[in-house]
């Protein structure tokens, strides 16, 4: 009996740490440190990680938002919906926001929409 209750014990002790160990890269070939480093895209360097972005829209959507607040840091904007739904918009390029701009371009956001639940029900890009 006592050598039942050990190895109940330890598997649920690797469970746990199992469970621990997730993986928080959710991204391929993302550089997340230049992501953090550049808040509102002011910087430029996020417009050089939005190729990426377009491409693994997809992954993103697979992410709770405590899970992308973890990864691409605290959203340039947060805003509240109906519903409870709850949007993190991240700022890619240079805007109004930016003391000098460094584009006349359009500036581009990622743009994540939350259930009431806190899962990604859309991911989107756009300018």
């Amino acid at each position: 009996m006592k050598m039942v209750k050990n190895i109940l014990i330890v598997l649920v002790l690797s469970i746990l740490l199992l469970a621990g160990c997730k993986n928080n890269e959710a991204l391929d070939y993302f550089d997340y440190d230049t992501w953090i480093s550049d808040p509102n895209g002011c910087k430029g360097k996020r417009l050089a990680l939005l190729k990426s972005l377009e491409t693994q829209l997809e992954s993103l959507k697979k992410l709770n938002q405590n899970e992308v607040k973890e990864l691409l840091g605290k959203p340039d904007k947060n805003e509240l919906y109906r519903r409870s739904q709850k949007f993190f918009v991240y700022q890619i390029g240079p805007g109004k926001e930016c003391k000098s701009a460094i584009s006349k371009s359009p500036t581009p956001y990622l743009s994540n929409r939350f259930n009431a639940m806190g899962l990604a029900k859309e991911v989107l890009i756009y300018t």
